[in-house]
């Protein structure tokens, strides 16, 4: 009579109290918040706090030296109606993201094939390959590559070699928002390392079958290699049209701040800070930011969009 006692103590030691679990699940949450409250304070401070504050000045007078003034849609209207120079701006952006960044992936792509080999250099091409997008950003490329694109500048000099025109970079609109996009080209280094890394998931075998069926090098690109980097291609040019739409330093250093010559380097950025800054049209220049967002966003729905008609899964359940 003993032995069921026994089991039945042994059973109780081990029912855990519903107020007990609580309190243990309660605790290893705030356990868990505990660890990730830096991220949230920090997305809560510097991101969501910031993103809604400029949405309410968008509709406000604000000069960041006295009290915003609500006066509705004003700053849009003025926008689309009145400010010939924010028309400009958009222009000029445009040109850059489709001129610059067709050309960076392609100049991005071609240099991952060609690294895409066995050497065993390739690391260090890889490297040196990737180095302008490490400092492309920086404040002394751009006065680097102001200095090479002027009068008496490397560029002009080797046209001159070669028995051509120098070019006044700094004169003609269209030739100086060029130098911005040669720029952009330069600093394909992310980009490359992307393709590469696709590169490297295409089975060999594709290549090797073609090759037995004749196929030349041409034909097994325009056959394997372009359907099997879709996916990457797709993701690299969402990546880079957004970069390229929020540009902002070479063209500020190169034009000196003004978006010359004649507004043609007045990327939306640029014209955006100005607004903010300069002017301390802190208020115009939220609605400008949030135009560009939702053109942005129009642009990725597009891409996303059209991507059903070029872009190729593997497996069916992504088509």
């Amino acid at each position: 009579m003993s032995t069921p006692v026994i089991k039945e103590n042994v059973k109780a030691d081990y029912v855990i109290n519903p107020v007990t679990k609580r309190n243990r699940l309660i605790k290893e949450n705030l356990t868990g918040y505990a660890f990730i409250s830096p991220f949230i304070i920090g997305f809560l401070a510097f991101t969501f706090i910031p993103i809604l504050a400029s949405l309410y000045l968008s509709f406000t007078n604000y000069n960041l030296f006295s009290t915003p003034k609500w006066i509705g849609l004003d700053n849009y209207i003025k926008m689309f109606t009145a400010d010939l120079r924010y028309w400009q701006s958009l222009k000029v952006t445009l040109i850059y993201v489709l001129g610059g960044v067709p050309l960076r992936l392609a100049f991005a792509l071609l240099i991952a094939i060609i690294l895409n080999t066995a050497s065993r250099a390739v690391g260090l091409y890889r490297s040196l390959f990737y180095l302008p997008s490490l400092i492309g950003g920086s404040v002394a490329v751009a006065i680097m590559w102001r200095n090479v694109f002027g009068d008496l500048g490397i560029v002009n000099i080797v046209l001159d070699l070669l028995g051509l025109t120098a070019v006044r970079w700094f004169g003609n609109p269209t030739a100086a928002l060029w130098m911005l996009i040669f720029l952009s080209v330069w600093q394909f280094g992310s980009s490359m390392l992307i393709f590469l890394a696709g590169l490297k998931g295409i089975p060999k075998s594709y290549y090797e079958a073609a090759s037995v069926d004749g196929a030349n090098g041409l034909q097994q690109f325009i056959k394997i290699t372009l359907p099997m980097l879709s996916p990457v291609i797709l993701f690299n040019t969402v990546m880079q049209t957004i970069a390229a739409f929020m540009t902002f330093v070479p063209a500020f250093i190169i034009s000196k701040g003004t978006g010359g010559p004649l507004d043609g380097t007045l990327l939306y950025s640029l014209y955006l800070f100005i607004q903010g800054f300069e002017f301390f049209n802190m208020g115009y220049a939220s609605a400008m930011a949030w135009i560009m967002l939702i053109i942005v966003g129009i642009l990725t729905v597009i891409i996303f969009t059209t991507s059903k008609y070029w872009v190729h899964y593997e497996s069916e359940g992504g088509k």
